[in-house]
């Protein structure tokens, strides 16, 4: 049985994550370009990307193509779908011209709605993961590896894969190859809820404060403060026909405070940059689907309110 090739590989949406799963692709000698912002990408072009990782003292300079331009994605096979979730649908819209029909997408991104909006946008194959990485982007062309990097896949209800066990399993031999441990998911949308409630229990606590996970994990009153979340996301679940068993859920959020002990939240990486996060996709999500499932979800609707607040606070980026 023939395996797929990957000839040409994107990120689209090069951040933290995106530009890590990019590097180990590329290190390992596939052809990858990030698509990303300008300054990321002038940096990338001209001294490579800086690689950071946890398992390294040394920074490895990995040498691979950037662009800002979508028009670069005719030649691709594969797109890692990295754009934060309040752009999932306008970014799915601009690339829509430029991919050919039998491109994959997958969507490495938070939240439990990404691979269905953007599979409602276009035509291709949407392949949903779940991502378990700290990372950050210090500065333009330099991503630091904080720990971990597996990630778990399936396929959608509607997958359009002809073959997708075969699909998946080429995925994995990819990503294998380039040293990143995949799983495939027999029920994705229970992974991608289990991960929405670990981004729950910290997301917007580490942005509120501006610490680490492990610093969390200290303070019983935030410990406890975690337990309610966890239970609210549970009941939304289950509400919305998802099980999820809590104390496999409270021993995943005992375990992120160990091995991301030194991360902040993606949501803390974008508030200290006065950057609009993603927490209508996570606390507030929770709050909004369990108002319309007559689920109560006080500790969720508190936390998505109050990181809410201090964004309307921003000045607007130009």
């Amino acid at each position: 049985m023939s395996h797929l090739t990957f000839n040409h590989i994107a990120v689209v949406g090069a951040g933290a994550v995106g530009s890590f799963y990019g590097a180990m692709l590329a290190r390992a000698g596939n052809k990858v370009t990030l698509i990303g912002r300008p300054a990321h990408v002038q940096a990338v072009t001209r001294d490579g990307l800086k690689l950071d990782l946890a398992t390294s003292s040394e920074t490895e300079i990995v040498r691979t193509q950037a662009s800002s331009d979508f028009s670069c994605l005719r030649t691709v096979d594969l797109v890692l779908f990295c754009v934060k979730s309040t752009d999932s649908a306008s970014v799915a819209l601009q690339i829509v011209p430029f991919l050919t029909p039998q491109a994959l997408v997958m969507s490495l991104q938070n939240g439990v709605e990404n691979a269905s909006l953007i599979a409602r946008h276009l035509p291709n194959a949407v392949i949903p993961a779940v991502v378990y990485v700290a990372t950050e982007i210090p500065s333009p062309g330099y991503v630091k590896h904080n720990g971990r990097g597996e990630l778990v896949i399936g396929s959608m209800q509607d997958s359009r894969l002809n073959d997708p066990e075969k699909t998946l399993k080429d995925i994995v031999a990819l990503f294998a190859s380039a040293q990143i441990p995949v799983q495939i998911s027999q029920n994705v949308m229970a992974e991608l809820w289990s991960k929405l409630l670990i981004n729950c229990a910290f997301n917007a606590i580490s942005g509120l404060a501006q610490i680490q996970y492990e610093k969390l994990a200290a303070l019983d009153s935030i410990r406890s403060t975690q337990v309610a979340l966890v239970r609210e996301v549970i009941a939304v679940a289950h509400a919305d026909g998802i099980n999820l068993s809590e104390p496999v859920a409270l021993q995943a959020v005992a375990q992120i405070s160990v091995t991301m002990g030194s991360q902040k939240s993606s949501t803390a990486q974008d508030m200290a940059r006065s950057k609009p996060s993603e927490i209508d996709h996570l606390n507030g999500f929770i709050a909004r689907r369990g108002q319309e499932l007559g689920v109560p979800t006080p500790v969720n609707q508190a936390l998505f309110a109050l990181v809410k607040l201090i964004e309307s606070t921003y000045t607007p980026h130009v």
